[in-house]
């Protein structure tokens, strides 16, 4: 049995995309190794082949372990409503409700379905890299806690802690951590690792070794900055990192709207990755007003950042926008809140509202989740994509498009992922820049989003094999 917590200093500090690196290069030795998270609270979902849900890091993590995406890998995932609500996916499908008050002492079904999964993975892998959540020293939250200090005790993980040195403070907050815990976590405590390094290392090592002195930790490994390592993202503080990637004459500006309660905003990585697309997140109505396209992504909140749109002046740039004959696309619910009518009495309970009326069609919401994974084609080309939505649609008029509709060039589909389709997303962009009048076309022998990803993932490896003692971690894995 061997397994590993990899824990973080804060959200967004690395933990995931060090989880996938772990995974890829430990694979690549011949390791059966697999990832897991046993809670993750993002909106950034995928739709595994067995028809569940699961956070879109570990199915990335999967892709880098070379293991089929399962809910076992992601057995709880949270899904934020609003600031004091999340939607629970438990092993791949809707549990209901959680209430900010429940976050502490309410959890114990969710803790229970988290070990035995981990428990399961244990048993049919050599090595399992368990991703934490957040910060593991949120001591107000430690006594329910089953994804930190809680699932390293349960399962005597040692416990590496990654920290983002490209915000500041890092070497005080490596210390707080291993100050503020308890005798029993602060032990399995088994190293530090830093992350996102730019700059000359001989002028960060006596920081390093002083803060190894005081703590009794090993620094790990110094992780330098990857700024080609971007794709799949779960956390929202990650949303709109998109490199400006070299294009060519007639970049083609697209205004990705940024929504509160935005979900699956990596819709928009495929977009980003492509050379010659400007991709931004505004919620400026001037962008709207000036950006070649306008993205309408998936919303967790559809009615409420419906709301928001009208709110910020937004709604009215879109309408503005659609009569000027200017390229709208809505994925889920976006494409929802570009209807005539939403009817709403399970996730707002607001029961029938207005949409921005710019597609035909009504929408109305179920209290059964769809979770699918579709196929079909565009103008010749094959395109695959994910459902994950309560909301149906019910077109009244304009042209199909993706199991959704088009009315002059507002677009909108339900299928997230269907812009990773490169032919299809090549095809459509063309189109797109013939009716902006921009000389944008695809690049000649750029990678695809796929291989992008497999190029991402092999460099992040890379990486890590140079700069992280993976032996020792192995070795301190292994019990």
């Amino acid at each position: 049995m061997a397994g590993i917590l990899v824990a973080g200093t804060s959200s967004d500090a690395g933990k995931s995309l060090v989880t996938a690196g772990l995974c890829r290069a430990w694979a690549r030795r011949g390791v059966r190794v697999a990832p897991f998270k046993a809670q993750n609270m993002s909106n950034n979902s995928m739709v595994c082949p067995d028809g569940s849900e699961i956070g879109r890091a570990q199915y990335l993590q999967a892709l880098a372990a070379g293991v089929e995406p399962s809910a076992v890998l992601n057995p709880v995932l949270l899904k934020p409503g609003t600031d004091r609500r999340a939607f629970i996916v438990l092993r791949g499908q809707p549990g209901g409700t959680l209430e900010a008050g429940e976050y502490v002492g309410g959890r114990t079904r969710l803790a229970d379905a988290a070990y035995a999964a981990y428990a399961e993975l244990e048993a049919g892998y050599d090595l399992v890299v368990a991703e934490g959540a957040g910060s593991p020293a949120e001591i107000n939250l430690r006594a329910g806690d089953y994804v930190n200090f809680g699932l390293a005790q349960r399962f005597g993980l040692p416990v590496l802690l990654v920290g983002d040195i490209d915000r500041g403070g890092l070497l005080a907050s490596i210390f707080g951590h291993w100050a503020i815990v308890d005798d029993a976590d602060r032990a399995t405590l088994a190293g530090y690792l830093i992350n996102k390094f730019r700059g000359d290392q001989a002028v960060l090592d006596p920081g390093l070794a002083e803060l190894t002195a005081r703590t009794g930790l090993p620094c790990l490994g110094v992780v330098p900055w990857l700024d080609q390592v971007w794709l799949d993202s779960e956390d929202a503080l990650a949303f709109a990192k998109w490199p400006r990637l070299p294009g060519r004459a007639g970049t083609l500006r697209v205004a990705a709207i940024r929504f509160p309660r935005i979900s699956n905003a990596t819709d928009l990585d495929a977009l980003a990755a492509e050379p010659g697309l400007d991709v931004f997140a505004t919620a400026s109505p001037s962008d709207v007003e000036s950006a070649d396209l306008v993205v309408l992504p998936g919303s967790r909140a559809t009615v409420a950042d419906l709301d928001w749109l009208r709110r910020l002046g937004l709604a009215e740039a879109l309408i503005h926008r659609a009569a000027r004959g200017r390229p709208i696309l809505g994925i889920c619910g976006g494409y929802q809140m570009l209807t005539d009518l939403i009817e709403d009495p399970v996730e707002s309970a607001r029961g029938t509202e207005p949409g921005l009326g710019l597609l035909p069609a009504r929408v109305r919401f179920n209290e059964q989740k769809i979770l699918a994974k579709p196929s079909g084609s565009w103008h010749g080309h094959p395109v695959t994509g994910y459902e994950i939505h309560h909301g149906v649609v019910e077109p009244t008029g304009g042209e199909p498009f993706l199991d959704g509709i088009r009315a002059g060039n507002t677009w909108g589909t339900i299928w997230h992922g269907a812009f990773e389709n490169d032919a299809f997303r090549r095809a459509w962009l063309s189109e797109l820049a013939q009716t902006v009048g921009s000389t944008w076309q695809p690049v000649a022998g750029a990678p695809g989003f796929a291989e992008r990803r497999e190029l991402m993932l092999d460099e992040l490896a890379d990486a890590l094999e140079r700069h992280v003692d993976l032996d020792t971690l192995l070795h301190l894995a292994s019990r």
